[in-house]
């Protein structure tokens, strides 16, 4: 028996314990799977089939080749800048016009609707219920020459006031650069103003109240309070809207003329009638670089990472 003077046996020093293993740590993973696969085959591979398209030579009966031949992108540009430059003008119209119509629209749905809201948003969205191609279509119909649009601009003179812009010729409405316009800001308005509600939506009624407590005016609630807060709404609108603007030919077909094509008419016609398909690939990709490098100087001017 050990003596109560006898030091007790040295106590030894315990395993570490093994880290419990993480089950399912791979499941988002498995999770993501499905989108990056569609991305690859559906987004991915045609890019790089048409870049490929783009640098080769040759013709639809003898076969094309890739040959590196990267004159075409500056041929391409070369010959229908007019038409880029001509797409990127109306992209940019319609979209102001989608911002100053949408903008009102999405403040009175956010803040003063009450319960007629769900039914406002109901009507906003209404068009997509309906084709693109037809609700391009109506537009035919209310700019016609003997329609309500015409008579009215008639009486107010305001088709002198466009035809000196060059947004009209003469008396007529369609196919001229304002029916374009039009079309493009009906169609795309929608874009526009789900973001900007939005945004508009997230912002605490108490600040309007604070605002109010200092003596601030509406405007001046507006201009310091309201507006800057829904500034994500507003780059993500004007992007939604401006992207799809610059490279819709459906619009320019229906509404417009030989001189107000954009470039997606010019690359739709190169694809399926003229078959050039090296052309149609660099002018492709030249309004995707294009459309890329605005977009990155306007969210870096804009100065916001909360896009909605």
């Amino acid at each position: 028996m050990p003596t109560l003077t006898e030091a007790p046996p040295p106590l030894t020093a315990a395993a570490p314990a093994k880290p419990p293993r993480r089950r399912g740590r791979f499941t988002p993973y498995w999770l993501l799977l499905p989108g990056i696969l569609w991305l690859v085959v559906f987004f991915a591979l045609p890019m790089v089939y048409q870049a490929s398209t783009s640098v080769q030579t040759g013709s639809l009966e003898k076969g094309y080749q890739v040959t590196w031949h990267f004159a075409t992108y500056w041929d391409a540009l070369a010959e229908y800048w007019p038409q880029f430059l001509r797409s990127v003008l109306y992209a940019a119209a319609a979209t102001a016009l989608c911002l100053l119509l949408g903008y009102p629209l999405a403040y009175l749905i956010a803040f003063r609707a009450g319960r007629w809201r769900n039914l406002i948003m109901v009507l906003v969205i209404a068009p997509f219920f309906t084709s693109f191609l037809i609700r391009t279509l109506a537009w035919k119909t209310i700019l016609a020459d003997n329609g309500p649009v015409v008579h009215a601009m008639n009486s107010l003179h305001l088709l002198d006031l466009t035809g000196w812009l060059g947004w009209t010729a003469g008396d007529r409405v369609l196919a001229t650069p304002l029916a374009v316009v039009c079309g493009l800001t009906y169609n795309f308005l929608p874009f526009m103003i789900l973001p900007l509600y939005t945004s508009l939506e997230r912002i605490d009624g108490r600040l309007h109240e604070a605002a109010g407590d200092l003596y601030a005016r509406p405007w001046t609630t507006f201009r310091k309070v309201t507006f800057p807060l829904s500034l994500p709404g507003v780059v993500s609108g004007t992007l939604l809207t401006f992207i799809p603007a610059a490279g819709d030919y459906v619009n320019a077909e229906l509404l417009g003329s030989t001189d107000t094509r954009m470039i997606g008419n010019v690359i739709q016609t190169q694809f399926l009638r003229v078959l050039d398909y090296p052309t149609a690939a660099a002018l492709s990709f030249i309004l995707m670089a294009a459309i890329l490098a605005m977009v990155t100087f306007y969210i870096r001017r804009a100065g916001t990472e909360d896009l909605v």
